[in-house]
């Protein structure tokens, strides 16, 4: 048989795993050949592409993500050559899988669950080796009637064949993530995730996940994210890994964990920050809210400070890197308490702040009980809420504009100076400055167009011009030194209006060709001759001392700031007195 495993995925960076562990269990009698497309391919030229490989199966794994755009598919696909059989698998179809198949007549079959072993029963069965009765975990419809079968017992994940030595992704493997697990399932039973449905959790050979990791690394992998749902809820496992990771990583190389924060020990924390290299290790860390009755309600066992002790604690290492989550919508947050939760959250700093909205996910618990909370949601992938008991539409479009650039501002780090600035001196919490200045950028429709660096300081300018009772040369002073701080040569066009006529530029440089002390004594260390220092400086009137600045001391006063580049690649800052 000729048969073909494929997906849509959200991104060509990434892969999908499932359909590689489908194929490691199929073999060796049968040899599904994996084909990745993404959402935003043409459906036409997916159908296209796959009807030309004259295929006799076709098994979509979906998603959230992918759902709609893949029905699109299997249905050009089935019109193209109704012979084709159409098999779905996935977290998407596993649950309702009777309205699946009643709403698309194109699909033959419903893989639900852990796929492996089913699926190569019913290829099996499609084979005529056996009958589909006997086929565990399959759902159809036969003479009009739902059919779901038996669900077969859970892998022995020990046994598992390796699904990531295919020769075919080899050359793929440098440019696009390479995902791995170490274990299934999860130990806890948040009702907005799926990943609470299965009860306990179950764990691949050590030795052999070892040796895939060798020698994805061996063969150019970059990017290694696991994705086992809580990485570090065994200690003893999670210290043989970390140790294994960092006596055997090749450099360049970065791993991705999704841990726990509140059951890391503090001694888990001291070996890392003493024994990894910066910057091998990369966590993602669910707080989702910090109120005590929301964590409640979804059945989410959360010690916020013990929580705030890691997140802390990782932070004064500064080896590893901290992607935090939150979500709007959960039962009983209203605005006021996501607005804390966000505060209580970005009071630790983390280095990227995901804001996500909750949505009502086919299987979860929180669906099932959308009704007691009085949920309004999309009905249709992904499922997004439009409100809740406590939450208006009004209240959810306003924290999206916060969204829109907390990612712009906060998480791409482009001037972190100016944001401490502003949080400290301006506004009275960090939501507060990214929910009004939100507001002022989707009023201007700003979030429909693209940004380079510059327009995103023009941007941000634009809106503290209209802030009362702000020093908007400080500001701007600062702005500077934040933008000056990212580049590596001068700046040949730099967010703000030229503020220097050439006669007072070229006045300040004969200054310092004749006496290089004006500009401080660590600039004259720098002994620049007369030709450097016009090609590796830049100059502009500031409003702040920079001596004072660097010490954290927030100081007016007229003068220059002398930016050298060329150095170390981080530009060197001098301070002129008018």
């Amino acid at each position: 048989m000729n048969i073909i495993l494929t997906t849509l995925n959200a991104k060509f960076i990434h892969t999908n795993l499932a359909l590689r562990c489908l194929k490691a269990y199929a073999e060796p009698e049968y040899s599904p050949l994996i084909t990745e497309y993404t959402i935003k391919d043409p459906t036409f030229n997916i159908v296209a592409d796959l009807y030309q490989k004259k295929p006799e199966i076709v098994g979509f794994s979906c998603y959230i993500w992918n759902i709609e755009e893949t029905i699109k598919v299997i249905k050009m696909l089935k019109t193209v050559d109704p012979s084709i059989t159409i098999i779905l698998g996935g977290p998407e179809v596993s649950y309702d899988t009777n309205v699946w198949l009643r709403q698309v007549k194109e699909i033959d079959y419903i893989v639900v669950g852990e796929g492996e072993h089913s699926f190569k029963e019913l290829l099996n069965f499609l084979h005529n080796k056996q009958s589909l009765k006997d086929v565990p975990g399959v759902a159809y419809v036969q003479d009009d009637k739902f059919i779901l079968n038996t669900l077969p017992p859970k892998l022995d994940l020990r046994e598992s064949p390796t699904p990531y030595r295919f020769e075919e992704d080899i050359p793929n493997l440098s440019k696009r993530i390479a995902y791995i697990e170490t274990s299934r399932g999860c130990p806890f039973s948040c009702q907005f995730c799926l990943s609470s449905i299965e009860v306990g959790v179950r764990y691949f050979n050590r030795n052999k996940v070892k040796e895939d990791i060798r020698f994805l690394m061996t063969n150019g992998a970059k990017t290694i994210k696991f994705v086992d749902r809580t990485f570090n809820i065994s200690r003893s496992y999670a210290m043989e890994m970390f140790q294994f990771l960092i006596d055997e990583h090749i450099p360049g190389v970065v791993f991705q964990f999704e841990i726990t924060a509140d059951i890391m020990r503090p001694e888990v924390i001291q070996f890392l920050n003493d024994n990894a290299p910066a910057g091998l290790f990369r966590f993602e860390i669910g707080v989702q809210s910090t109120n005590d009755l929301t964590n409640e309600l979804v059945k989410r066992r959360q010690n916020f400070e013990k929580l705030k002790r890691t997140v802390t604690m990782v932070k004064s290492g500064g080896k590893i890197d901290q992607h935090l989550d939150l979500i709007a919508g959960l039962p009983e947050e209203d605005y006021h308490s996501f607005r804390r939760t966000f505060n209580e959250v970005f009071e630790m700093r983390p280095e990227e702040l995901q804001l996500g909205f909750l949505k009502l996910l086919r299987g979860t618990g929180l669906r099932v009980e959308a009704e007691k909370y009085g949920y309004v949601y999309v009905d249709q992938a992904p499922y997004e809420i439009f409100s809740n008991n406590v939450l208006t539409f009004d209240d959810i479009l306003r924290i999206k504009q916060v969204e829109d650039v907390l990612e712009k501002y906060w998480n791409a780090h482009r001037m972190d100076r100016t944001l401490e600035y502003l949080f400290d001196q301006i506004f009275e919490t960090p939501f507060d400055f990214f929910q009004q200045f939100g507001t002022f950028w989707e009023e201007r429709n700003w979030s429909k167009i693209g940004h380079q660096l510059e327009d995103l300081y023009t941007r941000l300018n634009s809106y503290l011009e209209s802030v009362e009772n702000l020093s908007l040369p400080i500001i701007q002073s600062v702005m500077k030194l934040d933008y000056l701080s990212k580049q590596k040569f001068q700046p040949r066009k730099p967010w703000w209006e030229n503020d220097m006529t050439k006669d007072e530029q070229s006045n300040l440089y004969k200054q310092l060709v004749m006496n290089p002390s004006i500009a401080g004594t660590e600039f004259v260390e720098l002994q620049l001759n007369e030709r450097e220092l016009y090609k590796q400086t830049f100059i502009t009137p500031i409003s702040l001392c920079i001596n004072s600045y660097k010490q954290g001391i927030i100081k007016e006063k007229e003068g220059y700031l002398l930016s050298t580049f060329g150095i170390n690649n981080t530009p060197h800052f001098s301070f002129i007195a008018k």
